[in-house]
């Protein structure tokens, strides 16, 4: 049976935009919160929703919306805005007490430009699960420092990411995507593989090439956390920016 609800998801980056087609009610929320959690790891500057083509069926479904604004606003604290609803839909988010903060603007093509405008910076790498893998994550952490003028930050940065990386050697064992993002007052680091384990502190180890422990992550940064979505896991972290 088809499914009622589509979701195309247009990259063009540094936003991502999502149209959501058809019959949104409590059964189909769970293919969407899916497919926004999936974007979220991709970390995009924001989130565009395109409601255009959406039937609400059920207004407390609407809530899958504010669910995503939440996790977006933790990590990695970008907005999510819904854009141009039908006049129906647009009543029900008025009404609906989790949907009443939520940004609503009727120009997609508007609050994408917007968004383009105000792009954090950011350094990325692919990473292979190799044995220099930390060694990169630290000249990585140094050189994003360096080039923020951050100094303060290059030796805490530099472990939280080794042992972001040294986790996903050991335990994962895929290539994984390293992310630093500046968004003052805060730098945020994110690690993303190709397994769903979930991630939990454990006691600091003995490994020449970081197993320090996610204990140490959690006493370095601001906070912490991971963000599954499917066969894609992000492991991220938030240290103040000065």
């Amino acid at each position: 049976m088809p499914s009622r609800i589509t979701c195309q998801v247009h990259e063009e980056p540094p936003v991502t935009v999502v149209r959501v087609t058809g019959s949104l009610d409590l059964t189909t929320t769970r293919q969407v919160h899916h497919v926004l959690q999936r974007c979220l790891t991709a970390q995009p500057d924001a989130l565009i929703v395109d409601l255009a083509g959406l039937r609400v069926t059920d207004p407390l479904a609407l809530s899958v919306f504010a669910a995503a604004a939440r996790q977006a606003a933790e990590w990695p604290a970008v907005p999510v805005v819904l854009c141009d609803p039908p006049t129906e839909t647009a009543r029900h988010l008025t009404e609906t007490t989790a949907c009443r903060t939520l940004p609503v603007q009727h120009d997609c093509a508007e609050a994408t430009r917007l968004a383009r405008s105000s792009a954090a910076p950011r350094v990325r790498a692919r990473l292979e699960p190799v044995a220099g893998a930390c060694r990169r994550a630290r000249e990585l952490a140094a050189q994003a420092c360096e080039r923020w003028n951050l100094p303060d930050l290059v030796g805490p940065v530099s472990l939280v990411l080794s042992e972001l990386v040294g986790n996903v050697v050991r335990h994962a064992g895929t290539p994984m995507d390293v992310t630093l993002t500046l968004r003052p007052p805060y730098l945020h680091l994110a690690v993303a593989d190709r397994c769903a384990t979930a991630v939990r502190p454990r006691d600091p180890g003995s490994h020449a090439e970081g197993g320090r422990g996610l204990m140490l992550v959690r006493e370095l940064t601001q906070r912490w956390g991971s963000l599954t979505a499917g066969d894609r896991k992000v492991v991220w972290a938030i240290l103040p920016a000065g």
